[in-house]
């Protein structure tokens, strides 16, 4: 039997036929759109394929893997020490707090402990990384919704950042600032003092953006109610960070299972209670106030001290002494060109609350300079994750307001 018989009254229409044929012509009523993989909204190559009766969301299928650079294998391939680069290439919004996780993570494995002064750095580099993510995460989202001047207001607190940045480590965007053993460099004269002074005066920028949107007609009719992530989908999936506490889980690795010294640190973990995109927007205005808090803590806190260990078959040894004795000399040369060595079975897994939720490296040694094995926990793709559940029931429009709330990087996703 064909549609052509049915229409034509060749056949009679029995009740089998009349159900195939009305789901034939209710299939030809849906339209299947490609968002992505080059949609200023996916905020870098994902490809989301929407299936839409009308302009509302039926179906959505996420197709990942167009940034697949193979970071696994490549680590395992250069070693721990040569593998510090890579890592500003995976959230490359906030590249200094990847170097931090990693290097954290090698130390673990490696069995070794960083000086105090290297900790308490650590903290500074982690929750900078944090409002930098924070920063553009928030303006791209307000932009993606139609909120231009926001976008403009984010950067501008981001160029102090990359400036400060800059001054510690020499770069602005790829910093590699952490080492095996420490950080590469101690805080140059007068560094601290501005980082100081931008952390006293950040919180009242975060409440000039707050003044822009939090109470913005347009902006609360995109966000109330859109894309509510439910507590118990949001565990069944394994988000993390800010997604998950908008959904009413108060989970943070800074507070649950605290690393670096992050215990001897006073700050609030914000909490969402409907788990929409409002929500999300909000956990993250205020973890950049709690940042800066934690910051301003570290800076009047910091012990003196080196900034990496005195273990040279591990760690650097310092310029001075590298170019004045040959046995210095020897170390560093050995240091870069090979690296600290695991033993071989040993293997460790170690994950941090960085910006976009849990980072997680799981590392295996060889007995080489090289992992056998080097496992990255990505958040942006367990975050995605819960796209296809949450997208069906929307409008188009809603999609780009619910990619934006999630805040995802994928150089990060697809690693």
């Amino acid at each position: 039997m064909t549609e052509r018989e049915i229409l034509e009254g060749r056949v009679d229409r029995t009740e089998e036929g009349e159900i195939e044929f009305e789901e034939r012509l209710e299939a030809e009523d849906r339209m299947v759109l490609n968002m992505g993989p080059s949609h200023p909204s996916t905020h870098g190559v994902l490809r989301v394929i929407l299936t839409l009766n009308g302009e509302r969301i039926e179906g959505a299928e996420l197709d990942i893997g167009y940034l697949h650079r193979a970071m696994e294998k490549i680590a395992e391939h250069h070693g721990f020490h040569k593998f510090i680069p890579y890592t500003d290439r995976w959230d490359y919004l906030a590249p200094i707090a990847n170097n931090m996780t990693y290097v954290t993570a090698i130390e673990k494995l490696l069995g070794v402990e960083p000086p105090p002064r290297a900790e308490a750095l650590r903290v500074i580099a982690w929750e900078i990384g944090r409002i930098q993510s924070h920063l553009l995460g928030l303006g791209a989202f307000a932009m993606d919704v139609g909120a231009m001047t926001i976008f403009l207001w984010t950067f501008r607190e981001r160029e102090i950042l990359y400036d400060l940045i800059e001054r510690i480590c020499g770069a602005r965007f790829t910093t590699s600032y952490a080492r095996i053993g420490g950080v590469d460099r101690d805080a140059p004269e007068g560094w601290l003092e501005s980082l100081r002074t931008f952390c006293l005066d950040f919180p009242r920028r975060v409440d000039e953006y707050e003044t822009l949107l939090t109470r913005n007609r347009i902006w609360l009719d995109r966000l109330e109610g859109v894309g509510v992530i439910p507590k118990d989908l949001a565990l069944s999936h394994g988000l993390s960070g800010p997604n998950l506490r908008g959904s009413g889980v108060e989970y943070d690795l800074r507070k649950e299972e605290p690393y670096c010294g992050y215990e001897n640190y006073e700050f609030d973990v914000p909490v969402g209670s409907r788990g929409d995109c409002l929500d999300r927007y909000l956990c993250r205005i205020e973890e950049m106030r709690q940042s800066a808090r934690i910051i301003l803590q570290a800076v009047e806190r910091i012990p003196d001290g080196p900034v990496c260990l005195d273990d040279y078959k591990t760690s650097i040894p310092e310029k001075q002494s590298v170019l004045t004795r040959m046995e210095e000399l020897i170390h560093q040369f050995m240091v870069v060109t090979e690296g600290p060595r695991a033993a071989k079975g040993s293997e460790f897994y170690f994950r941090a609350e960085n910006p976009k939720g849990i980072l997680g490296i799981y590392a295996v040694g060889a007995g080489t300079n090289r992992p056998q094995r080097l496992r990255i926990r990505g958040p942006s793709f367990m975050n995605l994750s819960v796209l296809p559940k949450v997208l069906p029931g929307h409008m188009i429009p809603d999609t780009v307001a619910i990619l934006g709330s999630i805040d995802f990087v994928m150089g990060e996703c697809d690693r």
